[in-house]
């Protein structure tokens, strides 16, 4: 492409004459037609058969559905949170997902990774609320926890579901998965890989512009709610605890799903 100003290349002229070329027969008019055709139909079978990448362009949070949340509607107890998460967006990059299942965390929980005190793995769960807590679950899947409350307290909500706003192609190229179907997203372990999330992750504040963030968005009309999953080393009264919340009426919600009752 020339540059608008810049200097013409200058032009050399040719060290030989040029030949005379010889006018072409009708016959190889005919062959170099055919073969032009030819080769315009293998074009048109490869350029079928090779997927293009889907376009993506950057996505504005407020096409997305709404803005980064303020930092104080993520400092109360996650028992409260966790509902107001659902409905809310997770944003990375072109990847927009809309918040179907939560579980909340708090302190003095048997179930809480918390209940041990501030480790190394658990300290930005002890952090203040809005920021994110990854960690690496049996050694393959990363989930996605908000931090919640006060500084200091050591709660978290676990994004278990979630259904997909924008970015679907990624999402399923992350996921391995060629499919539109809630099995896509449901299950925490999904969600970190439809997200690309790794514990880098970990301690970045949800509430900033940019990287990876929620997003006001929707509240659901009507909630489930039921135990959590996956705590049977949890105390009798943490094990039944209805601290699970999903959006009713969605299929993206992951197993068990007969556990969950109206609100």
């Amino acid at each position: 492409m020339t540059t608008p100003g810049a200097a013409t290349p200058p032009r050399f002229k040719r060290s030989s004459p040029r030949k005379k070329q010889q006018p072409r027969s009708s016959h190889r008019l005919a062959v170099d037609f055919a073969a032009g055709e030819a080769e315009a139909a293998r074009a048109s079978v490869a350029a079928r058969a090779t997927p293009l990448l889907p376009a993506t362009p950057a996505v504005p949070a407020q096409s997305a559905g709404g803005i980064p949340l303020p930092r104080e509607f993520f400092e109360v107890d996650a028992l409260d949170l966790a509902p107001r998460l659902l409905g809310k967006l997770l944003r990375r990059d072109q990847v927009v997902l809309r918040i179907t299942e939560v579980e909340a965390y708090r302190p003095n929980d048997s179930a809480c990774h918390g209940r041990f005190g501030a480790t190394t793995r658990t300290a930005p769960m002890f952090g203040s609320g809005g920021h994110a807590y990854v960690y690496l679950c049996y050694g393959l899947h990363m989930m996605l926890n908000v931090v919640a409350d006060k500084e200091g307290v050591g709660a978290a909500v676990l994004i278990r579901s979630c259904a997909p706003v924008s970015g679907l192609d990624i999402i399923k190229q992350r996921r391995g998965q060629q499919t539109e179907k809630p099995i896509l997203l449901t299950g925490p372990g999904k969600v970190g890989q439809a997200l690309g999330l790794s514990t880098d992750w970990s301690n970045h504040p949800l509430y900033t512009p940019g990287g990876l963030e929620v997003l006001d968005g929707p509240e659901p009309e009507n909630i489930l709610v039921g135990p959590r999953v996956g705590i049977d080393y949890a105390s009798s009264e943490h094990v039944t605890a209805p601290w699970r919340f999903a959006i009713a009426g969605t299929p993206w919600i992951s197993a068990p799903k007969n556990t969950l009752r109206p609100r």
